[in-house]
């Protein structure tokens, strides 16, 4: 006789009960029977799969919902008489269960985890209040990034309509309705936000992103991007700076002191060499205000010298931003759960924050080495003065 082959702890069976699928499965001793009442169609099937893993998942991960309420598909009406919809994290697990079988690792580490992340901060998980969940995410996610997760919560959702879960897409087209600012250069202005900061600077520090605790100790690199994050000079000015540039001498008609910007690092035939100026401009002063003389006089060695480099390498050769930003910013923002942007964001966002605080676009522009036109045109003028304690 034929043996019987069982089925595997955990895994869940789609069936057909009456035309209807249903999912039939066994957990802490008890049979499960969960109606999905959706009919038995090809493109339903894929949605039961998606819910199966969702539910295997679960139990492999001990986060089982022996209620099974969430993953019941209501089709009653709440109390405002309108329609009981999917909860969107709930339509975009599966979703995400359905595109790990499509997308590489990398792919759904370095994107969709990203995305998971913006879905499980939203305030509203009712596809009832799409407006309420496009307008949280305009003033809370940059406008590059709003715009991408916008398209992935359409794809979502038009998965959903497409395997039965949903009659129509809320999200159809909105993504349009978001405009994207661009830079002179031709780079997508899309700056992070303070909490992206804060938690990009606490996981260099801390060394969160190096689990393997290699010989790259990422911890190395938090004065570096802290620099960038709080002067928006260019990485390459930032590599090049030594403390001959740098004046920390307090005066209380100048402020904190002041960073002479005056020559930058650039690759050639025969490596990295110093470049005598900077990119628009002969040099450029940078007024240091209290947070930044703090921070200076923190990473400043007592031996110092003058000719030494501010953000040397590990080796303590110069800095070399074309290895970090391959080796170890990309590990940062996915340890982080934030969507992969070059370190060039850095710069757009300090200049997007000092607008945000009124700062005169014409300041800003004198600071960071852009024409106010530049500023005026991508970012958009205030009025105000002095650096502020971004």
């Amino acid at each position: 006789m034929p043996t019987k082959t069982r089925t595997p702890k955990g895994s869940v069976k789609i069936k057909n009960s009456n035309g209807r699928l249903q999912l039939v499965f066994s957990h802490a001793g008890k049979r499960h029977y969960l109606s999905l009442h959706l009919p038995d169609k090809p493109v339903t099937r894929k949605a039961a799969k998606a819910k199966a893993q969702l539910i295997e998942s679960d139990i492999a991960f001990d986060r089982f919902d022996p209620t099974l309420e969430k993953y019941k598909n209501s089709k009653s009406q709440d109390v405002d008489g309108l329609p009981q919809l999917p909860q969107l994290d709930e339509l975009w697990e599966m979703f995400i269960e359905w595109k790990r079988t499509q997308c590489s690792p990398s792919t759904m580490k370095t994107q969709y985890r990203a995305f998971t992340g913006y879905v499980e901060r939203l305030p509203h998980q009712d596809l009832n209040q799409v407006t309420e969940i496009r307008d949280w995410v305009v003033r809370n996610i940059p406008p590059e990034s709003a715009k991408r997760f916008i398209v992935r919560l359409n794809a979502c959702c038009k998965w959903a309509v497409d395997s039965g879960l949903l009659e129509s897409n809320p999200f159809e087209g909105m993504a349009a309705q978001i405009k994207k600012p661009k830079s002179s250069n031709g780079d997508d202005i899309n700056p992070f936000t303070k909490d992206e900061r804060d938690r990009i600077l606490h996981c260099l520090k801390t060394n969160a992103s190096n689990p393997s605790n290699s010989h790259v100790n990422h911890s190395h690199y938090w004065p570096f991007v802290k620099f960038l994050f709080m002067t928006g000079c260019r990485p390459s000015e930032a590599v090049a700076l030594q403390w001959k540039h740098i004046n920390l001498s307090v005066d209380s008609g100048r402020g904190c002191g002041q960073i002479t910007f005056t020559q930058g690092i650039v690759d050639s035939d025969e490596g990295k060499i110093i470049r005598n100026k900077l990119k628009t401009q002969k040099n450029r002063i940078f007024p240091v205000n209290q947070p930044l003389w703090d921070f200076l006089n923190s990473i400043k060695s007592e031996k110092a010298k003058k000719a030494d480099k501010v953000f040397p390498a590990i080796n303590g050769g110069w800095l070399n931003t074309g290895n970090f930003t391959k080796r170890v910013w990309p590990k940062v923002l996915e340890h982080c759960g934030i969507e992969y942007r070059k370190l060039y964001q850095c710069r757009h966002s300090f200049i997007t924050w000092c607008l945000e605080a009124g700062i005169d676009a014409k300041d800003v522009a004198r600071w960071v080495g852009n024409s106010p036109t530049t500023i005026y045109k991508h970012y958009a003028g205030k009025s105000d003065i002095a650096v502020p304690e971004l």
